[in-house]
């Protein structure tokens, strides 16, 4: 890359982290009561970004990623995923290592292992930035390829870095499902610590609180978790790159301005990243391309299987928000408290392992819409925009409808259900 090549593409990239900086991070100014318990552990994004903007200007001067033939560009992928999972592997040794009481010396048992990690990672560190070129690549190419672009190329382009993503403490009124504040910490933070961080809020400003784990934040480049699935790893990068897409659009700029929008731009992306995503998979990596399941039917519309699974976490979680709103709305705090503390061990006892099932988690998990039922419960934005993508014919349609949207009533006047 020529040198004036860099200087516009730094330009670029500078005037991307100005403009998308929060695009899935709609934090405003948080209650100082939390900030104070907060402000120690909150993430960096300044730094973060810098960073990250860095890495990506060195990655595009380098060009790296144009120097492996056609043939060698997915298989350099999943030898990127191939030597996390091996890392990980090794990593899990050394903790049951660490934790044996048997060993005496866990340092000279762990020896061997730790230093075949130091490889490995060093092999890390000198191929994930020619995979995650590569995959910008191809994410770039469906994008255009379903129309999404600017002059015949996906606009923004798209940027990502895989990094560990901050925990989110959401903050939920008790007597309402509705998230007021997301603050993003460290995502190092223990579990008692977390507990301990939600008791503090709640007790300080009685709400319900709740620290939870993300897999990507709309940030330019975008922040995304560490994984070895293809699958996974194409959808969060599509999902993410589609919040900086409609953060250019109104949509995007209103994502903060109200509880409907927030779930309108998240089931936009929602939908988009499971779509973009399978064809990314499908195009490059078809031997992990997993078996299509048929949509959910919306509940106006479902019928019942003749043998129902032996259990339906999406339709127990859609019944449970659904009887929590009931509750609330009656003015029964505490009873859809106590009612949610008793699904969480109904829950539980079928597997899923949730930490704590509260107001926030339904403010948070329920924006998620792109599938009926489940966290949402019966709210009807998720319904709207599922239905607006079925009345469009191709996912560039859709999102070009709905990105010029700033109200929710003018989603439900698209979709005819005002």
């Amino acid at each position: 890359m020529s040198f004036k090549g860099a200087f516009w593409l730094t330009i670029l990239l500078l005037m991307m982290a100005v403009m998308l900086g929060a695009s899935s991070v709609p934090i405003a100014d948080p209650l100082e009561q939390v900030r104070t318990l907060t402000r120690p552990i909150e993430f960096d994004y300044v730094s973060w970004t810098l960073e990250a903007l860095g890495l990506k200007l060195g990655q595009a001067a380098l060009d790296t990623a144009s120097y492996v033939s056609e043939q060698e560009r997915s298989q350099t992928v999943l030898e990127a995923l191939e030597l996390i999972r091996r890392i990980n592997a090794l990593d899990a040794q050394i903790y049951q290592i660490y934790s044996d009481p048997t060993i005496s010396n866990p340092d000279e048992a762990s020896q061997a292992l730790r230093d075949q990690g130091e490889k490995l990672q060093d092999q890390r560190e000198q191929i994930e930035p020619v995979a995650e070129a590569i995959l910008q690549d191809q994410i770039g190419e469906i994008a255009a390829q379903a129309g999404l672009t600017l002059g015949g190329q996906a606009f923004p382009p798209v940027l990502y870095h895989t990094t560990p993503p901050p925990d989110a403490l959401i903050i939920s009124p008790r007597d309402v499902i509705r998230q007021d504040e997301n603050i993003s910490i460290s995502p190092d933070i223990s579990v008692d610590q977390m507990e301990e961080l939600e008791g503090k809020v709640d007790k300080a400003l009685d709400v319900s609180s709740l620290v939870v784990g993300i897999g990507g934040i709309g940030l330019y480049p975008t922040m995304v978790m560490e994984t070895t699935d293809i699958n996974n790893l194409a959808e969060v990068i599509a999902h993410e790159w589609v919040h900086n897409y409609l953060t250019i659009r109104p949509l995007g700029f209103s994502y903060a301005n109200s509880p409907e929008l927030r779930i309108m731009n998240e089931t936009v992306a929602a939908i988009a990243g499971k779509e973009l995503g399978r064809a990314v998979v499908k195009k490059y990596y078809p031997q992990f391309l997993p078996p299509e399941t048929p949509p959910r039917a919306d509940s106006a519309t479902n019928t019942q299987p003749a043998t129902p699974p032996v259990f339906d976490f999406n339709a127990e979680m859609h019944a449970t928000r659904v009887k929590v709103d009931q509750l609330l709305a009656a003015g029964k705090v505490k009873e859809a408290e106590t009612y949610m503390e008793q699904r969480r061990v109904f829950f539980w006892e079928h597997g899923y392992q949730i930490r704590k099932l509260n107001q926030a988690y339904f403010a948070f998990y329920g924006a998620y819409a792109d599938q009926p039922g489940g966290a949402a419960g019966a709210d009807p934005v998720g319904a709207a925009v599922r239905l607006l993508r079925q009345k469009n014919s191709t996912l560039a349609d859709f999102i070009n409808q709905i990105a010029w949207m700033w109200k929710f009533d003018q989603l439900t006047k698209a979709v005819g259900t005002n």
